[in-house]
């Protein structure tokens, strides 16, 4: 036999135990994210026949970068001074990674030096190559479409002495075709493809004037 009291507080647990349950069911449905596009530039560079064939070895340091600039959400910069990211769209990786990657391939593929690594690896590197992500946006700039735009300062530092041999800011803009995200993924893809062959280029010829100089003292 129950008393009006006991049925009162089991009838307060269960209107307790309900409220938790529907505050649970809301909080899962309200924390569920929308799906994501994931884009993945992967160009390939080819060789430029004037790149010069070099014998020493190169290690190659992880960019540095802002961490709104090297982020995997795609940055856009609608109006000066504003950078916002696309919704429902990221980078497979970091803009970081994919400068890093893109560099890498194209002098390994280039064949014209005796060995390049990651910074890391353990190969005895003759020089070091620095680089700092400035830009990696979609950068509308006043026109109706944006413009894939990347720009990385590089240095190439003698080992072991860490003597800066060279230095160059390296900037590409490639206009998208429309403003759809997919089309700004594909102008990336080729900013990306030009300023990674200019950076290799500029390394193999960097490196082989310093030691073009070196044996003429």
């Amino acid at each position: 036999m129950t008393t009006p009291m006991l049925d009162t507080m089991r009838a307060r647990r269960c209107a307790m135990t309900l409220a938790t349950l529907l505050l649970a069911g809301c909080s899962i449905l309200g924390g569920s994210k929308e799906a994501s596009t994931i884009y993945a530039p992967d160009p390939r560079v080819v060789a430029d026949p004037a790149w010069p064939n070099v014998s020493w070895q190169l290690e190659i340091a992880h960019p540095e970068g802002a961490r709104m600039i090297d982020s995997q959400r795609i940055a856009v910069r609608p109006v000066p001074g504003e950078l916002q990211v696309y919704k429902g769209a990221v980078w497979a990786k970091s803009p970081s990674d994919q400068v890093a990657d893109t560099v890498l391939h194209a002098l390994e593929d280039s064949h014209r030096i005796a060995a390049v690594a990651r910074k890391g690896s353990g190969i005895a590197a003759d020089y070091t190559l620095l680089m700092e992500l400035r830009r990696y946006e979609a950068d509308y700039a006043g026109r109706a479409a944006p413009s894939a735009t990347i720009e990385i300062n590089a240095k190439l530092l003698q080992s072991p002495e860490q003597d800066i041999v060279a230095s160059q800011t390296f900037l590409q803009a490639v206009p998208a075709a429309a403003t759809d995200t997919a089309s700004v993924a594909r102008a990336f893809d080729a900013a990306l493809g030009k300023i990674g062959g200019e950076i290799a280029g500029w390394t193999l010829r960097s490196g082989a004037e310093h030691e073009q100089a070196g044996r003429k003292k």
